[in-house]
């Protein structure tokens, strides 16, 4: 369930539209909402003084375009590293899910230009919403979950579960990835998908819940075919498990795997054509 968000808003305004398309979701509106800001350290007294300023309007000009309830809201304006303060607030909050911004910057250049989202991602457990500067959001009706039977994948199908409920018009898309057939075989498969042994428990949940689905099947590279499909399918949210498979000593440091754009989830992010909700199981 969603029941606790936090918002690490910029001044570029993308994370509050999503946010606004998520509240016409009906599982969400009851949630209780974070909006953060933060500042990083100054060179002066003088620049920190004007940045919180800075801060403060942005803040302002957040709230006012979520329009929600204030009782619903708690604006928390920071100092400190970015990419530090979103994830202690996040733990303090006890959140169910971020939202950040995304720059979708790939492999080393999201270590060379200090990429927050991507680093905050390597470090919680939490779901995340990213949302790239370059993508269009819209209301929330068709959502994809990739699906590879890992625990991280199950759970984001739980959530896609939760948002789907009571939402009139929405369609949930099951997707299943094969590997190539061949080095240029990447084709979407016609042998009835339902039966697919990934996808075939996700099917009995969806019909269990009544909830209107169609399953999908292709043969190729995961990352480019899940973002193919993505835009093929007009998804309006993109819903992907990324198991944690680091050591339990290593649980506090970056996943280098991740950061330098070696995973399926940093393909994704950077390249797919829809806000993704990346959410995560611990090993």
């Amino acid at each position: 369930m969603i029941q606790r968000i936090l918002i690490a808003v910029a001044g570029l305004g993308k994370c509050e539209e999503m946010f606004k398309m998520l509240m016409e979701v009906p599982a969400i509106q009851q949630a209780y909402v974070t909006i953060l800001h933060v500042v990083p350290p100054q060179a002066t007294a003088d620049a920190m003084s004007a940045k919180l300023e800075e801060g403060g309007k942005i803040l302002a000009s957040a709230v006012q375009s979520v329009n929600l309830d204030p009782k619903q809201v708690n604006v928390r304006l920071k100092q400190g590293d970015p990419k530090d303060v979103v994830r202690e607030v996040a733990e303090e909050e006890n959140s169910d899910l971020i939202i950040m911004g995304s720059r979708g910057l790939k492999r080393l250049e999201s270590i060379l230009k200090n990429s927050i989202s991507q680093y905050v991602f390597q470090l919680t457990s939490r779901p995340m919403l990213l949302v790239r500067d370059d993508v269009y959001v819209k209301k929330i009706y068709r959502i994809m979950v990739a699906m590879d039977g890992s625990d991280a994948a199950k759970n984001c199908l739980k959530l896609a579960f939760f948002l789907l409920k009571d939402l009139k018009g929405a369609q949930l898309f099951l997707v299943h990835i094969n590997p190539p057939l061949s080095e240029k075989g990447q084709e979407i498969s016609t042998a009835q998908p339902e039966q697919d042994p990934i996808l075939a428990p996700a099917v009995a949940e969806a019909k269990k819940l009544g909830i209107n689905y169609r399953c999908v099947t292709a043969n190729g590279r995961a990352g480019e075919q899940i973002c193919l499909l993505a835009e093929d399918l007009n998804i309006d949210l993109l819903m992907l498990g990324s198991p944690d498979r680091r050591p339990s000593m290593a649980k506090s440091l970056p996943d280098l795997d991740r950061l330098l754009g070696n995973s399926l989830s940093d393909y994704v992010r950077v390249h797919a054509s829809c806000p993704v909700l990346l959410a995560r199981t611990i090993a």
